[in-house]
């Protein structure tokens, strides 16, 4: 299958709760990594081109969304017997080369990829403080063929708003990547294969 938008989640949501596992086995919740002013959710895998093409830029997002006070979670949804470069040891090691300072969590049943009607990786979303929807789509325009780098300047301009207790832009473009690897049988209504 070829790239897929995220599917926009209505704004205004209330951020579904988790409880997840990081590849060393600690257990994270959505209280656990809330921050006082926000939170960027950010689906993503460690295979997906579009995701690598991004990584830095999340990176570095992840530093400045925290040091505003917006939490910062990452969570990989792929069914990793069919995709073992997503399995959780990887996902440790590309933590630890990204330089992510947040949580990389496994969504071993692709429940919570499915509360967050996730489409694709990479897929982001960002509440505020009151955990209700602000935005969620895009980092920035560029994409893995057009040979520019990314900027994160969708997704940057949010979590500064979000910080800001202001409200993201309204005109918000979806996010584009790989479908998601649902587990054979578990892919969800949203999902057209």
């Amino acid at each position: 299958m070829g790239a897929v938008s995220s599917t926009m989640l209505d704004l205004g949501t209330t951020a579904p709760d988790f409880s997840l596992p990081d590849p060393a086995g600690a257990i994270h919740t959505l209280a656990d990594v809330m921050g006082e002013k926000g939170l960027l959710v950010a689906f993503i895998c460690n295979h997906c081109p579009f995701v690598k093409h991004l990584r830095d830029q999340l990176a570095e997002l992840g530093h400045e969304a925290q040091a505003m006070g917006v939490g910062v979670v990452a969570i990989m949804p792929n069914d990793v017997e069919n995709y073992p470069d997503d399995a959780p040891d990887k996902m440790a090691e590309e933590a630890a080369s990204a330089g992510y300072t947040f949580p990389y969590l496994y969504d071993v049943t692709q429940a919570v990829a499915k509360d967050y009607h996730a489409a694709c990786t990479p897929d982001f979303y960002v509440f505020d403080a009151n955990a209700k929807l602000a935005y969620r789509g895009q980092m920035d325009d560029t994409r893995p063929k057009h040979g520019t780098p990314a900027t994160g300047d969708d997704l940057r301009a949010a979590i500064k708003a979000v910080a800001a207790g202001e409200s993201a832009a309204e005109c918000q473009s979806p996010s584009i990547g790989c479908n998601i690897k649902w587990k054979p049988g578990n892919e969800p209504a949203y999902f057209n294969a």
